[in-house]
């Protein structure tokens, strides 16, 4: 069977695993956690200053378009997810509907999204960890508490955080899943108090100018793309997470009823939530002062007098920003792991630890290299590189829907995308038009990173496909 002919059946996709079976203990809560988990996090404690100095106070538009976006794509994933419930998200997905090549092109684009997150969040979290370490007065050098872009030598929390998630990681899904349902309600309730003591002193005059970059994605003298759509394209990070509930279906217990709770379930929860802290955050104080800060939450609780309550959130976001990688590393290790086993990548990856369920060798190996990405590189270009692969990944996963209702439109939907049509064309233009007003350094990255992957494919994934030695043996 030709490469390009490579697909799984459609009807045979979730009974066809054979080996490595992923053990099923996630429940609706625990989806619902992961999400909200994977969403909240970077996107609104960090990402929320960068943001503000793209798009001034019209980066709540920014939010707006972001969001808009994802919730068409979310609705495709639930469709799909349910269709398909086994690990692999828009991998496995694209490998059932467009063949193997766009499948590992997909996958290897998964693989750099969710390591990327990781870092970026490592980073994002380092920043608040750094905050309260120099206000309690440890003697930590500073050339260990940023990396060489800040003038350090480098990120060492960073680095730290990523591996103790990749080590809870291993421990087993659920356990890991339930410590995430804990730190998600101490991240939801830190948000809660900052947006009910900034709301009070909301100070409409800093919404004046609203939009001083414009509304579209226009480089300035230095060649930084300004303006409502550039902000989106870099905060569109703040809202998918969503997608790493896919990656649990094959560890979902009732993945036709769970999986759409989880998905959708978070999307709207964190929407929400997203509103109400940039509207707060941007009343209590002027964009310019959040666009310098690494920490622009804390930042406007001292701007209003709230030492303790600043002092607090930060403390917070140490506390549940972990969530986030804990989310996309889970994510990233069951795509890898699903590749492995599927023979594109060495398939001793896929190796399942008998006692916990989980690829921990796979885990491990996501938690170092995580850690080497977070410790040297700066917040903006990660997060950026991070952006490039998840729109790809949410193109794929619109069109697999799309094809799908012309190719199998009586196939059984335990969930049907409303007015798929509509949705699928919105997730599709949206993410275009997003991923084309990321920065030219960022889309050259990209395109490098899948040059890369398509010379691995051609080198060595086709000659080891699973499917393509079925196919020859037959």
């Amino acid at each position: 069977m030709s490469f390009w002919n490579r697909r799984k059946r459609l009807d045979t996709v979730t009974s066809a695993v054979s080996h490595n079976a992923l053990k099923p203990t996630l429940s609706w809560p625990h989806l619902v956690g992961l999400g909200v988990g994977g969403i909240v996090g970077t996107g609104i404690y960090t990402l929320t200053g960068v943001g503000a100095g793209l798009a001034g106070p019209a980066v709540i538009l920014s939010f707006v378009i972001a969001g808009l976006v994802c919730a068409c794509a979310a609705l495709a994933y639930a469709e799909m997810a349910t269709m398909m419930p086994i690990a692999g998200s828009a991998y496995t997905y694209s490998y059932v509907v467009l063949g193997e090549l766009l499948a590992w092109i997909v996958g290897w684009t998964l693989i750099l999204e969710y390591t990327v997150v990781c870092s970026a969040v490592a980073v994002g979290w380092s920043g608040y960890a750094t905050g309260v370490i120099k206000s309690a007065g440890w003697n930590v050098p500073d050339m260990l508490l940023a990396g060489p872009h800040a003038g350090g030598l480098i990120n060492l929390p960073a680095i730290v955080i990523s591996l103790a998630v990749a080590g809870l990681l291993t421990l087993g899904t659920r356990e890991s899943a339930t410590v995430n349902l804990v730190l998600v309600f101490i991240k939801l309730l830190a948000l809660a108090a900052f947006i009910a003591l900034a709301l009070p002193v909301f100070n409409a005059g800093h919404f004046e100018p609203f939009a001083p970059f414009g509304y579209g994605s226009t480089p300035d003298a230095e060649g930084v793309k300004r303006g409502v759509a550039a902000a989106a394209a870099i905060i569109f990070f703040a809202f998918y997470g969503f997608d790493a509930v896919s990656t649990a279906a094959e560890e979902t217990r009732n993945p036709g009823r769970d999986l759409k709770i989880g998905i959708v379930g978070s999307m709207l929860i964190c929407t929400f939530i997203y509103m109400a802290v940039a509207a707060a955050a941007l009343g209590g104080s002027p964009y310019q002062s959040l666009a310098d800060s690494p920490e622009p939450l804390a930042l406007v609780m001292r701007n209003l007098n709230h030492p303790l309550a600043a002092t607090l959130i930060a403390g917070a976001a140490v506390v549940a920003l972990p969530t986030v990688i804990m989310a996309f590393m889970y994510g990233q290790s069951r795509i890898f792991f699903v590749m492995a086993r599927d023979g594109l990548l060495p398939q001793r990856l896929s190796a399942i630890n008998q006692r916990t369920g989980t690829p921990a060798l796979m885990t491990m190996i996501t938690g170092i290299i995580v850690a080497i990405i977070g410790g040297l590189l700066p917040l903006n270009e990660i997060a950026a590189l991070a952006n490039a692969g998840t729109l790809c990944a949410f193109i794929a996963v619109a069109v697999c829907m799309l094809v799908l209702r012309v190719r199998a439109p009586d196939h059984p939907r335990v969930f049907k995308a409303p007015l798929p049509w509509l949705i699928g064309s919105v997730a599709i233009v949206g993410c275009i038009y997003l991923f084309v007003s990321l920065p030219l350094a960022t889309t050259v990255r990209f395109f490098i990173w899948n040059l890369i992957g398509l010379v691995v494919y051609f080198l060595y994934a086709r000659h080891r496909s699973a499917l393509g030695t079925a196919a020859e043996r037959a």
